[in-house]
C-alpha cells in the first residue's frame, strides 16, 4: 500500500519568531507486514521579527522495519530511521552534512479503548556533529469506532543544551477506511520550549 499523511502546523516559538509548515507530508510504501519505504517533504516557512524566509527543508528518505509484536508485557516494537539529504532543499534551508534520525517505537495495549505508546531515539541537524535525544510518552483512546483521541507528552534534549518539554493533545476521524482527518494543539512546558503550536491534516492510502 501507499500512504500518504499530511498537514498544516503553525507554531508561535517565542514572540519574535514563528515556524509553519505548509504543508509537512510524510510518504510510506509498504512493501509487506515488516517493512515500508519512507520519504518526508515539507515546505517551511520561517519568521523572525520582521525577515521571513521561505522554502523547501531537506528531504528525509528512510524506513519502518518492524521488530516484534506484542506479547504480554513486551510492546509491539519498530524501528524508524531516516536520513536527510542536505543540497536537497531550497537554498535557504540546505545543510552543511547528511542528517541522520531514529527511533524505536514501541506500543502496549492496555484494553479495548486504551493504548500507551513512547519512542526513543535522537537526530542530527546537518551542522554539528552532536545529536538531539527525543522521547515521546503518549496515550491513547478510541471515543468511538471513528473518533480517536490522544495525549502525548514529548521533549528533545541537546548534547549540550537543556533540553525543552511539550505537552500537546489531538483527535482523529476516520471518514472511511483509507481516508483520516486529525486536528491537534499543544504548547510548550519548559522556558526553552516552543509557546505554542496547532495543526491540522488528513491521511489516504491507496
Amino acid at each position: 500500500m501507499l500512504q500518504v499523511e499530511t498537514g498544516f502546523s503553525f507554531q508561535k516559538n517565542d514572540v519574535n519568531s514563528k515556524t509553519n509548515l505548509l504543508p509537512s507530508t510524510l510518504w510510506k510504501y509498504g512493501f509487506n507486514e515488516n517493512f515500508e519505504l519512507r520519504l518526508i517533504t515539507e515546505f517551511a516557512s520561517e519568521k523572525f521579527n520582521v525577515e521571513t524566509i521561505t522554502g523547501f527543508n531537506p528531504i528525509l528518505v528512510g524506513c519502518k522495519i518492524k521488530i516484534a509484536e506484542e506479547n504480554g508485557v513486551f510492546p509491539k516494537t519498530s524501528f524508524i530511521g531516516h536520513v536527510s539529504l542536505p543540497n536537497v532543499a531550497s537554498t535557504a534551508f540546505i545543510t552543511d552534512y547528511f542528517a541522520p534520525e531514529f527511533l524505536f517505537v514501541m506500543q502496549h495495549t492496555l484494553s479495548e479503548k486504551f493504548s500507551l505508546s513512547y519512542n526513543l531515539g535522537a537526530e542530527w541537524d546537518g551542522f554539528t556533529p552532536e545529536p538531539t535525544f527525543i522521547y515521546t510518552v503518549a496515550t491513547g483512546y478510541s471515543i468511538t469506532e471513528k473518533l480517536g483521541s490522544y495525549i502525548e507528552l514529548f521533549g528533545f534534549a541537546p548534547q549540550n543544551n537543556e533540553a525543552n518539554h511539550n505537552f500537546d493533545g489531538g483527535i482523529t476521524y476516520l471518514i472511511s477506511t483509507n481516508f483520516m482527518l486529525d486536528l491537534s494543539s499543544g504548547f510548550g512546558i519548559s522556558e526553552n520550549a516552543p509557546d505554542n503550536y496547532f495543526a491540522l491534516g488528513f491521511s489516504f492510502r491507496l
